[in-house]
């Protein structure tokens, strides 16, 4: 079982945590987080190493509510006298923004949970692997992907992420977590007098160690066989004639649309407007609770903190409260939001569901996306059953550009492979295509969802938020799900 790495456990964080709080003893509340993030990233191009790099992050921060005030401070100097100090300047900043707050806050309250600690599940740490392991097996991929008369170049990479975190609450919450990331990938270009045309692994990042990259969690033989015949019929293939379409869009791709139309539409900051000088605003209104009519009746979307290998999952949030899982949308109409302590009270809720994250202790928590996903039909389709059903169209796979106005309604999307699906049966590729929507007509018009066997655990290492920008991982759980009257674009000839 994966453990706490033991360099973090010599900090001084009891000394760290007690020195803040025994400094602010005038204020309502005091936060502290102690933060240390190793990164490990490497990329290749036709077998030869490109790039290599490792970062390692160490930073605290402390926040204190002043009379009805926030005030935050951070360093990169994780100490005892650093803890004092930053106290200090935090007491000091809420006192001088008193005068500048709009409302009083009296942020949704969570129990304290004493002592306690987290570990998110992978088997092997990654940090433990050399890099000349990393490379031989990357080139080794390369080398079979090239040997394959499709292949012109062959390009590999990885992310490796572990992130170690200390919160102590002056509730007396003391909290301890670790969690590990790896996000692989492969891509592949074919170049001819046609042109050129790329395909890339469908392997999404996970909360998984070094055996994600070796097959535990997905089947990377079966995938880099697959890869060359599949560039070779999209390099040949015809492009898309424009117009609406039924179509099945694949979990490797549904996913995307989920984060986007979904999942940053419903964050209630956003729909608050603490986000709309930067990321945008939502469509979704802050009363509509109980009667939007965000899809059709097989849309259920439920988020979740508690997902195995989800990248958004934790045992407690940036803010010490506990993780939770609730429903987003319930048989289509809008049932809930994604909160943090401050936007749960300003919203008229009465506890948080544990969104606040921070990329690094000298960065302010402020609320991120849950694992959002679409819930399976346990009496539905196959993905043969979805083909079936949707008879002529187009079947949809993996995830490429999209775009997306600033009020999460109007969006496009493209995919790796568009497929083209006659009599229920994939008869070729053709490209150049992406599907154009408006969110509620397009969940409206979702008219089957597939079983379990169609779903897969998608996501993202790097979705940005904020000023200062912040970036977090999050993962999106998705069967694949029949579309009705899609409108497809040929990009080519839109960008003419």
């Amino acid at each position: 079982m994966a453990e706490i790495d033991e360099s973090f456990r010599q900090l001084p964080l009891d000394a760290i945590a007690e020195a803040a709080l025994a400094t602010g003893t005038a204020c309502q509340e005091v936060l502290v987080r102690i933060h240390q993030t190793r990164t490990h990233y490497l990329a290749m191009h036709d077998g030869e190493l490109e790039t290599s790099h490792d970062m390692n992050d160490l930073s605290m921060s402390v926040r204190v509510l002043l009379n009805g005030s926030w005030g935050f401070a951070g360093s990169q100097t994780v100490t005892t006298d650093s803890a004092v100090r930053l106290t200090k300047e935090a007491t000091a900043l809420a006192a001088l923004s008193k005068p500048l707050s709009i409302i009083a806050e009296d942020p949704a309250s969570e129990p304290s949970y004493g002592r306690v600690e987290w570990v998110s599940a992978y088997d092997i740490d990654p940090f433990t692997v050399s890099a000349a392991d990393t490379v031989d097996l990357l080139r080794t991929r390369s080398d079979t992907l090239l040997s394959q008369p499709s292949v012109t170049h062959a390009d590999a990479d990885v992310t490796f992420v572990k992130e170690t975190t200390f919160v102590a609450h002056s509730n007396g919450s003391r909290i301890t977590q670790q969690r590990v990331r790896t996000g692989p990938a492969m891509r592949v270009t074919s170049i001819s007098d046609r042109g050129f045309d790329t395909l890339k692994s469908l392997a999404p990042p996970a909360a998984r160690g070094w055996e994600y990259l070796v097959g535990t969690g997905w089947d990377w033989d079966r995938e880099l066989d697959e890869l060359p015949e599949l560039l070779a019929e999209k390099h040949l293939a015809p492009t898309v004639d424009a117009g609406l379409y039924d179509v099945v869009i694949d979990a490797t791709n549904l996913w995307l649309t989920i984060h986007e139309s979904i999942g940053h539409a419903t964050e209630l900051d956003r729909i608050l407007g603490y986000e709309s000088n930067y990321a945008g605003t939502s469509f979704v209104p802050a009363d509509g609770v109980g009667s939007l009519k965000y899809g059709s009746e097989l849309m259920n979307i439920r988020a979740d903190r508690t997902t195995i290998h989800g990248l958004a999952t934790t045992g407690w949030d940036d803010e010490a409260v506990q993780a939770q899982e609730w429903d987003i949308v319930k048989s289509g109409i809008l049932d809930g939001f994604q909160l943090d302590r401050a936007t749960a009270t300003r919203g008229g809720f009465d506890r948080s569901n544990g969104c606040a994250y921070a990329e690094s202790g000298i960065l302010y928590p402020i609320q991120r996306m849950a694992n959002v996903n679409l819930v399976p039909e346990s009496r539905g389709p196959d993905l043969e059953g979805l083909l079936s059903e949707l008879g002529d169209g187009l079947y949809i796979v993996g995830d490429n550009s999209w775009s997306i106005d600033m009020q999460r309604y109007n969006f496009q999307f493209t995919g790796q492979r568009f497929h083209r699906i006659e009599n229920g049966k994939i008869v070729g590729q053709v490209k150049d295509a992406a599907y154009q929507g408006r969110t509620p007509d397009f969940w409206g018009s979702m008219s089957a969802v597939g079983n379990d066997s169609t779903y897969r655990l998608m996501g993202a290492l790097n979705c940005g938020k904020a000023q200062p920008g912040q970036s977090a991982p999050v993962s999106h759980g998705t069967p694949a799900a029949l579309f009705r009257g899609v409108n497809i674009l040929n990009t080519v000839q839109e960008a003419q």
